[in-house]
């Protein structure tokens, strides 16, 4: 019971499905406390707030505390996502992770002070960390995904770009530091003043504090500032042209599933699986069927050629769905608690007599069900049938 009770929390706590309500209650919980935390953020720094601080106090140190609790839960069920590591590893695992350092961030800095108390400045600096908790607000948009997958599929060329702009504003500043220190040795005192000059005219902010007056600075100058704007455009071409490629992307796969009926199908990996330590390419698969993704440890790997298989993945596979000119079809339903079905035996089901349940999958096993199977929580049902019900959806990875 503990160890059900422990799952149940699990998937609480993760990102819920619209048919899970307690899921997403938590779900809109935890997006309000974020919300409430920032507006007590912004709003303490007008000098109207000061009657309230107090109560806003009070209210900031609830939703750190629930913080704090949801930290503890997660690290508590680390295992569960990660099913592939021990559970010191998970944990681990888990607090290195990027989302495990920003939830950490949400409620440690709130009190760090009252452990190293070193002045109203640091108390501030660290207030100033708890914006962190925004991006807990990126796992419940997929919109705002979209945004990290195009910084990472473009890192590389964001990366060399900011490079070359680093290199440039290094030998424009040695330039500008030969060209302007005997005309002006206050301002352009070391080559760090003209790193400042190549910062402010390469970026287009041109504070105005620093700027050349000999004609061959002016000179240097100029062309600097036109190299500037196209060094900047590189990097937002480098984004706009990521967005492009997503969007197309996603609107391509939109398309193609609408116009196909894809199955999909999980396959656990273990220690004497043939499939363990081949690469993909090396994999004979019938035709038709392909491999979708691999779950490692927690993470959805896109499978290349070159992708090891091993022990503890799970591979999914893809195929197209089965129809004939007689409108049959294969279906798959996977019976989550309150499901009407479950702990009803198949002879009892309501179900039309062009139905048939195929196979029954129950904890990694492959039932052939007949009239006395009682169905229970979690079962995958593979149907044969002429009518399509509601309920009815490819297997949840």
């Amino acid at each position: 019971m503990q160890e059900a009770g422990r799952r149940r929390i699990f998937d609480i706590i993760q990102i819920g499905y619209d048919e899970d309500w307690p899921s997403r209650a938590f779900d809109l919980t935890l997006m309000l406390m974020i919300l409430i935390n920032l507006f007590i953020a912004v709003y303490a720094t007008f000098d109207s707030s000061e009657p309230y601080m107090g109560i806003l106090g009070m209210i900031e140190l609830a939703t750190v505390v629930l913080f704090a609790v949801e930290y503890g839960l997660r690290i508590w069920t680390a295992e569960y996502l990660y099913p592939g590591l021990s559970g010191k590893k998970a944990i681990l695992k888990y607090m290195t992770s990027f989302n495990g350092i920003i939830d950490m961030l949400a409620f440690l800095p709130y009190f760090l002070p009252f452990f190293f108390p070193t002045g109203v400045v640091a108390f501030r600096m660290f207030r100033v960390v708890r914006i962190f908790r925004l991006f807990r607000v990126n796992a419940y948009y997929d919109a705002l995904n979209v945004i990290g997958d195009v910084i990472h599929s473009k890192k590389d060329q964001i990366l060399s770009s900011i490079f070359i702009i680093l290199v440039l504003m290094t030998a424009s500043s040695l330039c500008m530091y030969s060209l302007e220190h005997e005309a002006q040795p206050e301002v352009f005192q070391n080559a760090f003043s003209g790193f400042w000059w190549a910062v402010s005219t390469l970026l287009t902010v041109g504070y105005g504090d620093i700027y050349p007056i000999t004609i061959p600075g002016r000179i240097f100058g100029i062309i600097i500032t036109f190299l500037g704007v196209g060094m900047v455009a590189i990097p937002t071409g480098i984004l706009s042209a990521g967005f492009v490629e997503q969007y197309t992307r996603m609107k391509s796969l939109k398309d193609y599933s609408m116009e196909t009926n894809i199955r999909f199908v999980r396959l656990e990996i273990q220690e004497n699986h043939p499939w363990r330590g081949q690469k993909v390419s090396e994999l004979c698969l019938p035709p038709g069927l392909l491999i979708a993704v691999i779950q490692r440890m927690g993470e959805v790997v896109v499978p290349r050629g070159d992708s090891v298989i091993m022990k503890g993945d799970y591979v999914v596979l893809g195929a197209e769905g089965y129809q004939d000119e007689l409108g049959i079809t294969l279906k798959e339903i996977t019976l989550k608690e309150h499901h009407p079905w479950v702990n009803q035996m198949i002879r009892d089901l309501d179900i039309s007599r062009q139905t048939l349940i195929v196979m029954v999958h129950r904890n990694e096993k492959l039932l052939i069900p007949d009239g006395g199977l009682r169905l229970e929580t979690g079962d995958m049902i593979l149907m044969y049938t002429k009518k399509n019900y509601r309920d009815m959806q490819t297997l949840e990875i």
